[in-house]
């Protein structure tokens, strides 16, 4: 499955509210590619990569590798970030082109499995924040609404869910294991594109990674990096994505709206200024990036006016708030959706 592109609503659409959106965003020249933008960007990306790995060989046996880990971990993201993009055809207007430099960057360089990220992405996009469609908000560590807290039958989600505001954040930690999990897991899928590439890139990542944490380090050392990287890896991401529609409205059943309702009514922005854009990535404009996917993420502050506008002029709520805020929201959500769960523990008690 390929990512969701912008043009498919207007095509599917016209006349509708999108379209009468989507022909404004086009005659501002909002979907234009930025190739200096990101000549730049993947540079200055690649160079902190190579200085990171360069100072690990440098400090070598020191317990100042600990924050060798933690900058990489930082680098680690942004790299993320770089492969979520040029997924999207924010790079690239060539599939051919945009799938070498994720796998270059997913899989080689952060050991993430490019095909698994961008099929379980491309359907949280058509469907974000839907309790059966999206892959995002399936149950399974956590519940993510009091319907999915009700029908919850797992040893782990009953145990963790009455609890689980308080858990996101430390659970974080494990989000960059798991995705080297989940994309080793994925391989084993015979509808998975260009599977043995992708299995390749992994191996190399693995072996390359480990091996140099093995051969600086100590032992245990070695794995005291490897613990502090791939956990503050992990939180990285995850405070990058939890704003952008934890704690919004979820969809169930036939439960779904128009496409710009759809992806406005289940998005969060938030708010701040360039460190916000370069830390968040330009997630931080989510609304704008649901609706235009494609869009080169420089664009979206630009293309925010201009939808906010718009949203208002229909009378569709448009929500903004600040980062801290928005994990306060996405929190107090997730201890609502695990009430049940509490209850039932209440009942047998």
């Amino acid at each position: 499955m390929s990512i969701v592109q912008d043009t498919a609503p207007v095509e599917r659409r016209t006349g509708s509210d999108f379209a009468r959106l989507a022909h404004q965003i086009r005659d501002a020249g909002l979907m234009r590619r930025r190739p200096f933008y990101y000549g730049v960007r993947m540079a200055l990306v690649a160079v902190a990569y190579a200085v990171g790995w360069l100072a690990f060989v440098a400090v070598g046996d020191s317990w100042w590798t600990l924050a060798v880990g933690a900058f990489l971990a930082v680098v680690f993201g942004q790299v993320a970030l770089v492969a979520h993009d040029v997924g999207h055809r924010q790079v690239f207007r060539r599939s051919t082109s945009s799938a070498l430099l994720g796998r270059l960057a997913a899989n080689v360089g952060i050991g993430m499995g490019y095909g698994w990220w961008q099929d379980k992405h491309s359907r949280h996009h058509a469907n974000p924040n839907h309790e059966e469609l999206d892959p995002d908000v399936a149950p399974d560590i956590l519940v993510w609404s009091q319907t999915q807290a009700r029908a919850a039958t797992g040893r782990v989600p009953r145990l963790l869910g009455r609890v689980q505001a308080y858990l996101f954040f430390p659970l974080l930690t494990l989000e960059g294991f798991n995705l080297h999990v989940a994309g080793i897991r994925a391989l084993a899928d015979r509808s998975l594109k260009q599977r043995r590439t992708e299995g390749t890139l992994l191996v190399t990542h693995f072996v390359a990674y480990l091996g140099a944490l093995f051969l600086v380090l100590p032992p245990g050392k070695a794995v005291l990096f490897l613990v502090v990287h791939q956990c503050l890896f992990g939180v990285y991401l995850g405070a990058i994505f939890a704003p952008n529609h934890k704690g919004m409205p979820t969809l169930t059943g036939d439960d779904r709206p128009d496409f710009l309702r759809r992806q406005v009514l289940t998005s969060r922005n938030v708010r701040g200024n360039w460190f916000t854009d370069v830390a968040l990535g330009g997630l931080n404009y989510q609304i704008e990036h649901h609706l235009f996917p494609s869009m080169p993420s420089p664009n979206l502050r630009r293309a925010q006016l201009v939808v906010r506008r718009y949203c208002e002029s229909l009378g569709v709520a448009y929500l903004e708030t600040s980062l801290i805020a928005s994990y306060g929201q996405a929190l107090r959500s997730l201890h609502r959706a695990g009430l049940p769960l509490r209850e039932r523990s209440a009942a047998t008690s």
